[in-house]
């Protein structure tokens, strides 16, 4: 048993960050759900949850991971990039979480364009950090790593997107909406939504690093 505990062991981990990618891909389509049906009070309650139960998910593997690193003596790569790349990632679950609480601590009434745009830019920035991370166990593969570096490169232009259309989002809210607390709420929601896809982005630059050095 003793001498079983010293052999070099290496976790699974790029398994689990296809996990935790799996898990922020049903948490950003849920909370599009929810922003689809946001009229509908029975469905955004459901969409609330499957975005919590989501979140939830992610915050597990993350412990797992972040466990595991200290178990494992022989890491696939760096265990500052696992370390980084997890954490990453799991903020940007928290992220759409925190949209989806804050729509309903705010009593957001209706959805705004600026809010579906945003929302849009931000499932397709989620949807290309789960292609990135699956490629993460293949950089032995040429073609992994263009795949790779093809969908963080989509994520900067996504985000990009997103800042134009943040900008655009407060120009408008400033110069038409006349209730003060309308634009408190949705200011703040459409921040957390951009906030999003910055994330998305900062997980894209983690793992261009790891492509990069292990390719």
């Amino acid at each position: 048993m003793l001498f079983g505990k010293l052999l070099p062991r290496e976790g699974n981990f790029f398994e689990m960050f296809n996990h935790h990618a799996d898990r922020i891909v049903e948490a950003a389509r849920a909370f599009s759900q929810l922003v689809a049906n946001y009229n509908d009070p029975h469905l955004r309650e459901q969409y609330n949850r499957d975005v919590d139960n989501a979140e939830r998910a992610a915050d597990r593997v993350t412990h797992d991971v972040n466990k595991m690193i200290h178990k494992t003596f022989i890491t696939p790569i760096d265990r500052d990039q696992i370390h980084t790349l997890i954490n990453t990632m799991d903020d940007v679950a928290d992220l759409i979480q925190d949209s989806a609480e804050t729509m309903a601590l705010y009593d957001v009434h209706h959805m705004t364009e600026e809010i579906t745009r945003l929302t849009d830019l931000s499932v397709r920035c989620c949807d290309r950090v789960k292609e990135a991370v699956s490629m993460l166990g293949k950089l032995s593969e040429p073609a992994s790593v263009e795949a790779a570096l093809k969908s963080c490169e989509e994520i900067d232009k996504l985000e990009s997107d997103a800042d134009r259309v943040m900008r655009s989002a407060m120009s408008k809210l400033f110069r038409e909406e006349p209730d003060v607390r309308e634009v408190i709420k949705l200011k703040a929601i459409y921040e957390l939504l951009e906030t999003i896809t910055d994330k998305c982005e900062d997980v894209a630059n983690v793992i261009e690093g790891i492509v990069i050095e292990h390719s």
